[in-house]
């Protein structure tokens, strides 16, 4: 019942189940696989799709040669497993250039380098299937307010993202890009923090409707923000893309825990949201297994998101037909309907008609509203005793 299909679009990134294991206080714990290598570990445990950065896949300074060999070796296993390639994206923070940002980089050289590496990697995208491509702009921040002008950086960000937009469209490719918010870490501060921030400088592109987000549960938690509502705030604006699901306690450095594995209630709301309104895109996890885990435990990991994600959806369904929850909710939710000329938007009559009403605050502030009942109702249903 909680096998990974197909049809889920479940996909990982080779930066995901490749992660060797290394954090800023201690050296790899595994061993590094090839993308080949690690195309077949997504096979194995039912994945559909596998993403990457540029340099996943080739190295930075991989020769003209080795990356045409490298390409071919990876289309091959993609052929063998009939893994696909949904979403790519560049790494813009690794090497010590992007130290100071890639596209708002003080240094002019930088941004110019980092554009013509996105470029480049826009091709090999395309080439290997991608139809969207990801920003995460990591190393896009400061330390100090001393050190850049935010107005100054933004605007270097959207320049660039213009310029890459018009060589999509030059280049005629099936392409759209997904901003990715992330308030700090790497960098103490982070332009476009949360998935708001993202959807207010997309209005400002000159190609907004090429131009989304991929909000990602550990980013939004390490804000302390709710992840439904932000990706329902994305979903609404028609700007929800692409989407990394991982798991995160909120206020701490950027975990990547499983998926559901330490806020189940949280990533419930979530699986049941993109349920009930029929998200179509691929379901990203961008998570890593413990540092202390080998590579058979990478593979339960991974299945791990993978069946956790369909438990939660088969939990969303049971709520969804559970007759006392909807009994709640038309309760919680009963309209006469004296009100739905409000719907229509800003009239005269309308104005006279809202004017001449007279509320009876008392009995409205007395008016039942069981959510503790619904909210042990949910509890319920995902301790498995209902």
């Amino acid at each position: 019942m909680y096998e990974p299909k197909p049809e889920h679009k479940f996909s990982f990134g080779l930066w995901t189940v490749g992660n060797v294991g290394r954090d800023p206080f201690g050296e790899p714990t595994r061993a590094a696989l090839t993308p080949v290598q690690l195309v077949h570990l997504l096979a194995e445990v039912g994945a559909w799709g596998v993403n990457f950065h540029d340099n996943d896949l080739v190295p930075i300074d991989a020769t003209p040669a080795e990356r045409d060999q490298i390409v071919r070796d990876f289309k091959a296993a993609l052929a063998a497993t009939g893994i696909v390639v949904p979403m790519a994206t560049t790494n813009l923070f690794s090497h010590p250039i992007f130290k100071d940002g890639a596209f708002t980089s003080n240094d002019p050289a930088v941004r110019a380098y980092a554009l013509q590496k996105t470029i480049n990697a826009i091709d090999l995208g395309v080439e290997l299937g991608a139809t969207t491509y990801v920003f995460w702009g990591g190393r896009e921040g400061t330390e100090s307010d001393s050190t850049k002008n935010p107005l100054e950086a933004l605007k270097r960000y959207r320049e660039a993202i213009n310029f890459l937009c018009a060589y999509v469209k030059d280049q005629g490719y099936t392409l759209r890009f997904a901003l990715e918010p992330k308030p700090n870490e790497p960098r103490g501060h982070i332009f476009l923090p949360t998935v708001g921030d993202a959807l207010a400088f997309i209005a400002t592109l000159d190609y907004p409707e090429m131009v989304g987000v991929n909000p990602e549960v550990a980013h939004e938690h390490m804000a302390g923000l709710n992840f439904t509502h932000g990706v329902a705030m994305a979903y609404a604006a028609g700007k929800l893309f692409h989407i990394d699901l991982n798991d995160q306690l909120f206020g701490r450095y950027d975990q990547d825990f499983r998926f559901g594995s330490v806020m189940p209630k949280q990533a419930f709301y979530l699986v049941k949201f993109l349920e009930d309104v029929g998200y179509e895109g691929s379901r990203h996890f961008d998570a890593h297994a413990f540092r202390s885990s080998n590579y058979e435990d990478v593979k339960a990991f991974a299945r791990g998101c993978m069946r956790t994600y369909l438990i939660l959806k088969d939990k969303a369904a049971q709520f969804n037909a559970d007759p006392e929850v909807q009994q709640l909710l038309a309760e919680i939710n009963a309209d006469d309907g004296a009100f739905s000329y409000l719907s229509a938007g800003y009239s005269r009559e309308a104005l006279d008609k809202l004017r001449a009403t007279r509320f009876d605050r008392e009995a409205l502030g007395k008016r039942d509203l069981p959510y503790e009942r619904l909210d042990q109702i949910t509890l319920d249903i995902l301790l498995g005793v209902r």
